[in-house]
């Protein structure tokens, strides 16, 4: 594998195509955070502001910031939406609400994901600008999501109280990456200590060895119920969780979450991709019984970049040729489906064949955050192998 060629590939995509898009349309001067809705083009088709994919903006470029290219217009930006989170995003008890009108009237109730990536963003935005009241808000959000997953009261929720319940991977992946995230920027232990809390639960239940899964949701012992929940795996989640895990696992002395996790990724890798068309399927049932989810044999952006990224890391710690294949067969299927030459960006939402049926460049779930991270890991991960 041509390491080098790889790494430049990636960087000039990273600084030249994708991050040059969002900063071209993105921004709202008038009112303050990011449109998100942004058509092939660029152009706005939904002045909302959905505030996990703000936060989530905020980090990317303070991040690039901080490591890709210190450039003053990155600053800016993020300080934009970081200004905006801090003026219009909180309700009165300290959570982000999950939408706000263009002028920063909230609409739509606080949601644990807005926490999350709020967070992540302020403390990266805290570090790249030495905004003091950024750190500040970033552990009190913190604190507050730390909470939420003690007791996890879901207002939302359709369930019967007690009924069935199930653990779901999503919180505690969430969990370990923003922990790390703020662990690396702000000197508290209790980034590590919660972190590893969730580092360990994954391990326990969710990836599941003998299975050679890596499942959404379990029941409390690990078990998996005869359900659509029970059955569900999301071969995107799964492989980024891994990615997480190898991450956490350096930062803290885990080897062992180092050790599963590049051990899991075969087998997902297997599980998870289109032997007839390519690409990752969006959902599977463990069973191969009928997904519930409609949408499960579409392609999807986050799934192939965080792939991207997971087959990297597990390369990077093993060295081994199939790791490497696979990485070329998951580039060469990402780059020719998902990326507009014309335009730039990368289309979001492919059918099963692997045509856009949606030629959007961002909404109410794709925003300015998979693409440039993951072209940023891969590039520096390739530039060290280099």
């Amino acid at each position: 594998m041509d390491v080098s060629r790889y790494a430049e590939f990636y960087r000039q995509k990273l600084l030249e195509d994708v991050l040059p898009f969002w900063a071209r349309h993105s921004p709202d001067r008038k009112c303050g955070g990011y449109f998100t809705c942004l058509d092939r083009r660029g152009e706005i088709f939904d002045t909302d502001k959905f505030m996990w994919l703000q936060g989530r903006q905020v980090w990317t470029l303070a991040k690039m910031h901080r490591h890709a290219r210190q450039d003053p217009a990155y600053l800016e930006l993020a300080g934009l939406g970081a200004e905006f989170i801090r003026d219009h995003g909180f309700d009165k008890d300290g959570h982000v609400y999950f939408a706000l009108e263009r002028s920063g009237k909230p609409y739509a109730n606080p949601c644990i994901f807005s926490d999350c990536f709020c967070a992540m963003g302020l403390a990266e935005y805290a570090a790249a600008a030495g905004a003091e009241w950024a750190r500040e808000l970033a552990l009190r959000t913190y604190r507050g999501i730390q909470r939420w997953l003690q007791t996890k009261p879901d207002p939302y929720s359709r369930l019967v109280p007690g009924a069935r319940p199930m653990e779901s991977m999503v919180f505690d992946m969430i969990n370990v990456n923003l922990s790390l995230e703020l662990d690396s920027t702000i000197d508290q232990p209790v980034f590590r200590q919660r972190g590893i809390e969730s580092l360990e639960k994954i391990l326990r239940l969710f990836v599941d060895r003998k299975e050679g899964l890596v499942f959404e949701h379990v029941a409390p012992d690990g078990g998996h119920p005869d359900t659509f929940t029970g059955r569900l795996v999301t071969p995107g989640h799964a492989l980024e969780c891994l990615w997480f895990l190898i991450h956490a696992g350096r930062a803290w002395e885990r080897d062992d979450a180092v050790a599963t996790a590049v051990a899991a990724i075969p087998d997902m890798l297997e599980f998870g991709w289109d032997e007839e068309y390519g690409g990752f399927f969006y959902f599977m049932d463990a069973r191969g019984k009928p997904p519930e989810q409609l949408e499960w044999d579409r392609k999807l952006w986050w799934v192939h970049a965080e792939a991207l990224v997971a087959l990297l890391e597990a390369f990077r710690c093993t060295g081994r040729e199939e790791f490497a294949a696979w990485y070329e067969k998951v580039h060469a299927y990402t780059w020719e489906h998902f990326h507009d030459a014309e335009f730039g960006e990368w289309f979001g939402y492919l059918d099963r064949g692997g045509r856009a049926f949606l030629d959007l460049k961002g909404g109410k779930w794709k925003g300015c955050f998979h693409v440039p991270r993951c072209l940023w890991l891969c590039a520096e991960m390739l530039s060290d192998l280099a």
